[in-house]
């Protein structure tokens, strides 16, 4: 199986932290948002990860060159960028017929991934169908969803329906099975130019493999949790606090004085030095932060923030 990770995108809604920076590098609840998705599809042992990139590219090829443990990785530019569909077919010629599991580089979820395992999928009487992971939403007006069968087998794919069809919002995990199909779609909507909003868009070509024969069920996510906007990167720094970390403090590199206050769940990076604060709860401080006199809640802190006499509440912290 091989990842392919989509992260050309500019990130705009989340300027200024974004004039340095792609998306997916941004820290939320003590890593990237690009490491809580690769060691997510880590435990499908890929036998690599793509990763699509266009925005401040250079900024993802010196990450990638920092996590060998990552095993083989490949960036590949997306220069002139048409949409995600064309995105992932810049991956496809050098994916023969092994499956491929495509994450979007944005956004963090709770799934169970699990279930795509080679030897687990291969058990499942659903062996031959390709996999779209969705989430029940209150307002599917504001989303992609899937139309499925009383077996969750999916019949068509409606972008933003205004009547009611689905709440199964499509989250942006795809497993492909059907790669060959997948290729010979998104070439066709080039070759004839077919674009919806200006662009190249994966749907089309999903929705297309289906009114060809193609099998796809759909897989929930028990959480789907946005990064594309400051508040909502807040709000997920919340949740994986509360659920994927305990509040942790490094103790060998944190220097803290008896006139500190913290109150879980913390996260506090490498060489902080904290001073005379109230830290938390739901907090993410990054590495080498000097915080004086300072009063921090519901807040994500960058590396190399040094602050005095601040209050702050639901903001991200940054030198930007």
């Amino acid at each position: 199986m091989k990842v392919i990770l989509p992260v050309a995108g500019k990130g705009e809604r989340m300027r200024p932290y974004t004039n340095e920076l792609p998306k997916c590098l941004l820290p939320v609840g003590g890593k990237t948002i690009i490491d809580w998705i690769v060691e997510d599809a880590l435990k499908l042992n890929p036998s690599e990860t793509i990763f699509i990139t266009g925005y401040k590219a250079e900024k993802m090829d010196q990450y990638l060159e920092s996590k060998p443990n990552w095993g083989k990785t490949r960036a590949i530019l997306q220069s002139d960028p048409q949409g995600l569909g064309q995105a992932i077919s810049l991956a496809l010629p050098d994916v023969n017929d092994e499956p491929l599991i495509i994450i979007l580089g944005d956004t963090l979820f709770d799934a169970d991934l699990s279930i795509l395992n080679p030897v687990r999928h291969s058990e499942r009487s659903e062996e031959s169908s390709n996999v779209l992971f969705t989430y029940k939403v209150a307002d599917p007006r504001r989303f992609g969803v899937a139309v499925t069968d009383t077996n969750g087998n999916i019949q068509r794919l409606v972008e933003k329906p205004q009547e009611f069809v689905s709440n199964e919002a499509i989250v942006g995990i795809y497993y492909i099975k059907d790669v060959k199909a997948l290729k010979t779609a998104l070439q066709h909507l080039m070759d004839n130019d077919i674009r919806t909003k200006g662009e190249f868009q994966l749907t089309d070509a999903l929705q297309m493999m289906i009114e060809q024969g193609c099998k796809f069920r759909t897989a929930p996510v028990k959480e789907w949790l946005d990064c594309g906007l400051p508040e909502t990167l807040i709000e997920t720094n919340t949740w994986l606090l509360n659920n994927r970390l305990s509040g942790t403090i490094d103790q060998n590199t944190a220097e803290l004085n008896n006139h500190n206050a913290i109150i879980p769940p913390c996260h506090i990076g490498k060489n902080c030095r904290i001073e005379n604060s109230t830290i938390g709860p739901n907090v993410t401080i990054g590495d080498n932060c000097i915080l004086k006199d300072a009063i921090i809640k519901d807040c994500v802190v960058w590396n190399n923030v040094e602050r005095n006499s601040i209050n702050c509440e639901n903001q991200i912290i940054a030198n930007v």
